[in-house]
Formats: structure tokens, sequence, C-alpha cells
């Protein structure tokens, strides 16, 4: 009896972890990177050790032992960590380039919830080449966004007995409270030879690391010191850009971002003639659908501090309220944005964040605009929160547009004791004078998210003059339901991980009830095995009403009316820890009133440490009564990491629809934590005919940023 209600306490017990007291360090200490932490001053630093297996098996002993050692001077937060392995070779290591994706190698990953509150926070990631991640916290807990960057540096070093790794953390770059007596913290490795992950508080299959609400205090922080608060950081770009036909147009800018703390916990910035020359473009895909594709925003003046824009449960990407992509691009043209400010923070339990932009004119696209936005939210309960959203202004017609919105949303992860739910509502108001009077939308969804059984109901309606200026609405006028879930098993024995029964289904009906759309996703075989590799079976039965002529190619036009298909998917991914992986997938069966095979395969390749090159293929074979044709999309990514902080990349994409091959290279050096040079070349070949190429165009630029901190 008493083994067995230990066996019952066991899960409790890995919920929670004692709190980690920072050793403080003087302001004179110098830390040195090289990720080795032989200095003496980590010799008084105490170790955190008592991390706990979360995968394979919830609750175990960790197969390997790990070290966590944080310290801190008055502006600067140090983390070290030595990560034993008693079989060295094994350690997987693929990446030395900024933010890549980490999940399918070894890595340390923490996380900071400098406010406690549960909901946000700043995650940081290490792998054995030193290659750093870092994100923002984001959906409440639910996921986290990338494309944030932080000021820091890590290095990281192999060694005979495994791996270690360094990091250092300018408080500069983080929001926290004044005199905070702790923050939340948690911790992770990622051991991927053996599919393991061992965490230090929360360790539970059914929480992520980004789940703060369940990290451990970290206690003994000093009184950090920002100083004035002000960070400086200017940029000379130069161009030279060259079109078929035309002459070349030489141009050099400059720009600034100024970033003023008001306080330890509220931050103020201002962007002067804002570039975002070395974001990298965006990839191409096919669209066999009457509605727009959604494409994320990378520039990072509007990716910094995004999190606090997230609103409503269960939209993603069928309603988006504050799209920031409307800011500066219109129809692929860019607008300059020529001021741009943002203020942003947290008082008590009230985050708060708005952004205003000026945008200059182009003639014949659009007219110089005053565009913004506001969110707040007000935390309440242990988990849950409401807020309000707002945006302000239209970039080309409407002057007098706004949208207005609220949102509640009720979380947990202790239902039945340790179980995550989630339930929330949205509603959302849009003047626009140009529109009608049915400018609304609002929903409801309730979501079960758990490693065993994930379900989720979600309902939408949305009117048929609602069209935010600023946000992205693919379809107006419908009622939109879904309704689904996964049971997700985990077999004992020595080759299957988990397995995977999905069941997914979509309606969608216009304003009278009657149906437009239908999809049911059932996944009869999806498994995932030990060794990494997963295969998968689905069937998907699918209904459209066509309203009107539908022109899916040109000259293929489907004519209106009902249509009924039913597809299937084959799919077979191997695992990422080998140097040669990829995933192939047959998507075929009926389609409208026809038949479409879609192939799609992906290839990564690893010939050496510092080179990582990704190779896609996509083909769609479109039979129809109306008419036959082919689509055909490619694309290769080669990535050169000579060392973290400087990296080369090629982006090479071709699409059979357009007919152009185009290249984007970008070559970055971070010389410095608040210096980094880029150049960016660009070149465009139209196929003309088959053998045939013809030059499209040409672009270079040179963008030199560099900055402080006062």
């Amino acid at each position: 009896m008493k083994r067995l209600f230990l066996l019952m306490l066991l899960p409790a017990l890995n919920l929670f972890a004692a709190d980690y007291h920072v050793a403080r360090l003087a302001d004179t200490v110098s830390v040195v990177l090289d990720g080795r932490l032989s200095e003496d001053l980590w010799k008084d630093v105490p170790a955190l050790s008592s991390l706990t297996m979360v995968e394979p098996v919830e609750g175990a002993a960790p197969s390997q032992k790990t070290l966590v050692k944080i310290a801190a001077t008055s502006t600067t937060l140090y983390v070290g960590v030595i990560c034993y392995d008693t079989h060295p070779d094994r350690i997987i290591t693929i990446s030395k380039t900024r933010d890549a994706e980490m999940d399918d190698e070894d890595h340390i990953k923490f996380v900071f919830d400098t406010f406690r509150d549960g909901r946000s926070g700043y995650v940081f990631a290490v792998n054995p080449f030193g290659a750093r991640y870092d994100a923002l916290v984001a959906k409440n807990g639910e996921g986290e966004n990338n494309d944030w960057d932080a000021l820091w540096d890590a290095r990281a070093v192999r060694t005979a007995n495994g791996w270690s790794m360094e990091a250092a953390i300018p408080v500069y770059t983080l929001s926290f409270p004044e005199k905070s007596p702790a923050w939340g913290f948690n911790i992770q490795r990622r051991i991927q030879s053996e599919q393991e992950t061992d965490r230090w508080a929360g360790a539970r299959q059914d929480y992520g690391l980004s789940q703060v609400v369940h990290a451990a205090p970290l206690t003994g922080l000093p009184e950090f010191d920002l100083g004035l608060g002000l960070t400086l950081r200017g940029a000379l770009i130069g161009s030279m850009r060259k079109s078929y036909g035309g002459e070349p147009s030489p141009e050099v800018i400059y720009s600034a971002d100024i970033t003023q703390r008001v306080t330890s916990n509220v931050s103020a910035q201002l962007t002067l003639n804002t570039d975002f020359a070395e974001t990298e473009v965006d990839a191409r895909r096919t669209n066999l659908t009457r509605f727009p594709l959604f494409f994320p925003e990378k520039r990072s003046f509007f990716v910094e501090g995004s999190d606090i824009f997230d609103f409503g449960l269960g939209l993603r990407r069928d309603i988006i309220p504050f799209f920031s992509r409307r800011i500066g691009l219109y129809e692929g043209a860019k607008i300059p944005i020529d001021v741009g400010a943002k203020l942003n923070g947290t008082l008590g339990g009230t985050r708060f964040g708005g952004l205003l932009t000026l945008t200059g004119r182009v003639e014949g696209v659009a007219p110089a605009r005053w565009l913004g936005a506001f969110r707040i939210r007000q935390n309440f309960l242990e988990e849950s929160y409401m807020g309000l959203l707002g945006t302000i202004g239209d970039p080309v017609s409407c002057v007098n547009s706004w949208m207005l919105g609220g949102d509640v949303t009720y979380k947990t992860s202790r239902m039945f004791g340790d179980k995550n739910f989630l339930t929330g509502l949205w509603a959302l108001y849009n003047h626009n004078p140009s529109l009608g009077d049915d400018n609304s939308a609002f929903g409801l969804k309730i979501d079960y998210p758990n490693d065993l059984w994930d379900i989720s109901i979600t309902a939408k309606r949305i009117g048929s003059d609602f069209d935010p200026s600023l946000g992205f609405v693919p379809q107006r006028g419908i009622f939109a339901y879904s309704a689904g879930g996964s049971y997700r098993p985990r077999p004992s024995g020595s080759l299957v991980r988990q397995l995977f029964f999905e069941s997914y289904a979509r309606l969608v009906t216009g304003l009278d009830h009657n149906w437009e759309f239908y999809r049911w996703f059932t996944a009869p075989v999806n498994v995932r095995l030990e060794s990494g590799d997963r295969f998968e079976f689905n069937i998907v039965p699918a209904g459209e009403v066509l309203p009107e002529p539908f022109e899916i190619e040109d000259g293929v036009v489907l004519q209106p009316g009902p249509y009924h298909w039913k597809r299937y998917r084959l799919e077979l991914e191997t695992a990422s820890k080998r140097a040669l992986n990829g995933q192939a997938t047959w998507w075929f069966g009926s389609f409208y009133n026809g038949k479409l095979d879609q192939l799609e395969l992906e290839m990564n390749m690893r010939p050496d440490p510092v080179m990582n090159i990704e190779v896609s293929f996509e083909k769609n074979i479109v039979h129809l009564p109306e008419g036959h044709f082919t689509q055909n999309l490619f694309g290769s990514r080669i990535q050169i990491s000579f060392a973290p902080n400087f990296e080369f990349s090629s982006f090479i994409q071709y699409d059979s629809d357009s007919r152009q091959l185009g290249s984007n290279t970008r070559l970055r050096w971070t010389f410095d934590v608040l210096g980094d040079l880029f150049i960016v070349y660009n070149h465009n070949i139209n196929r003309i005919e088959r053998g045939y190429w013809q030059y499209d165009s040409n672009q270079l630029v040179i963008k030199l940023s560099y900055g402080g901190w006062f």
C-alpha cells in the first residue's frame, strides 16, 4: 500500500521544484565566455542538479547528469550548464545559425518569467555548437515567438565527458518589476540520441517549458542597475537595384532606433526611417483555394513585443485582428515607414502595449498615413486573463477606420489535479464607413490540450462586412465550426514511442446556415518510433459550394455549384538526428470534379558541421474536366555557419506559376552585442520559354548597424 501511495504521489511531486538562489557577483568580476565554466568564480556558485525525465519515461531519473549554475552582477545574468554524457560520440548537434530550431538536436533551453505572472516570459536555448535561440513566451504559455531577438551572448564547448555552455544576458534586454524578490525560472535538457527530455520544474508530458506557471522561484536576485535605461542603435544602408531594361538605382539611407526604459518594467521605442533590408524573403507556396495565403511577420520592429497583441482563443489564421504586415507592405509593394513608436510594459497584473507609425507616400500606390494599434490585458486567477484590442487607420483608403475588440480566456493547468484546460470568448467590431452594417465577429473555444487526450471545440461568426483595415480575414459572411481530438498513447516497448489517433472536422456555412465547406481529417495510422522516424496515413473527405465561377488556374474555370471529394495522404519522415534525413508526402484522390496528386519532398543534408543544406520540391498534378495543369515549386536553402556570430545563407526558389527563379543570399556578422553587418544580394530571372531564361532584376544591400546603451 505504501508503494502504491508513492507511485500515485510521484506525478504531483514532479510538478514542483525548490527555489534556486542566484550567486551574487561583484560588478568588477570579469567573466570570459568560453563555455568551459573553468573560472574560479563558478566554483562557489551552487549547482542545480535535480532534473527529472519528461520523455520517454515521465518521472524517471535522467540517463545523464546535468549541473546548472546561475550568477549575476547588477547588470548581467550568467547561466552556466555542464551536460555530462557517458557517450559523447552520440551527441547530436546540427545548427550554428541564430534562431535555428533545436528540437531535433542536443540543447539546453531555459525560461525566465520575470513578472511571475505565469503567462509571459523570455526563452533562451544553446546547443553544443554555441548556436543561440531566443523567443518570447506566446499565446499565454501555449507557444513561443522565435522572431524576437534579444541582445545576449553564449558559448559552448564539447569535452571528453559531454559538453558545457555559458550564457551572458544583459538585464537591459529584459523587462521586470523593480526590486522583485524572485523571478520564475525553468530549464530543460534535450538528449537527442535517446529522444530524451529532462526538466527541472513542471516535469510532465502534459506541460511545455513555456508554461511558466510551473516555473520555480529564482531568488537572491541583486538590485539591477539599468543606468539611464537608454539604448541607441543606428544603421547605414547602401543599396543598388537594377531591373530589366532600366538603369541602376543607387541609394544610401540611414535609420535609427532609440529605446528608453521608463522604468524597469515599462519601455518606449522610437524608430526613424525604419529599414528591413536584412529580413529574409517569404517562402513561396502553391495555392489551390479561393482565399489568400497567410505569411508571417518577420520584421524586427513589429516582432519585438508582439506577444502582447495575441488576441482571443482559437482564432489562428482565419482571423488575425491586428496583422502588422498591413503596415509598410501593400500588394507586394514596400511602403516606407518614416516614423514608428512603441510603448509596452507591465503594471501589477496589467500588461499593455501600443504601436503608432507614419508611413510615407508612394505615388500611385498609397498615401501617407498614421496607423496604430493598442492592447491591454488584465490577469485574473492564476492563469486567466481578459483584455481589449484596438486598431486605427487604413493603409490606402478610408481615413476614419478603426476596430475594437475584447476577449476573456479562462485557463488552468490543474484540472483533475494536473491537466490543461482552456475556454475563451472574444468579440470584435470594425468601423469603416465604406462597408455595410454587418461589421462584427465573435466566437468561443473550449480546449483540453494534454498529452494523452487533446480535444477542442470552436465556433465563430464573421460578419459579411467585417474587414478590419489592419487585420487578416480571408473569408467573411460565415459561421465556422470545428471539433475534434486526438488520442495519443505511449505503448511500452522498445519500438514505438507514441501513437496518434486523430479526427478533426470543420464546417463552414453562410449566414443563412447553408453549408459552404466541410473537411473531415482522420488519421487511422500515425506512428512515431523510438528511432525518431514517423509514418502516417490519412483519409480526408471534403466538399465546397462555389458561389461563382472559380478560375483555379489560367484558363481553367470551375463552375458554381456543390462539389464533394475524398483525399488520402501517405507520409514518411526520417529522424532528423541522421546526417541525411527528410520527409516524403503523397496526397492523392479526387478533387472537385476531377483528380489531384500532390507530391512533397523535403531533404536535409549535413555534409559538414558548418554546413546545412535543405532541398524541397512540390508538384501538383491536376486533372479536371475543365482542363489539366501542373504546378511545380522548388526551394533550396544553404546555410554555412563558420561561427555562431558569422553566418552565410542562400535561399533559392522557383515556381512554375510566376516562372521566376529567385535567390536571396545573406551574410550576417554579429561583431558586437549591438553591432551587425549584413550583406544581402537578391537576383531574379524569368523563364520565358523552355530552355531560355531572361534577367529580371537584382539588388545589393549593405547594412551596418551599431549602438550602445547608457
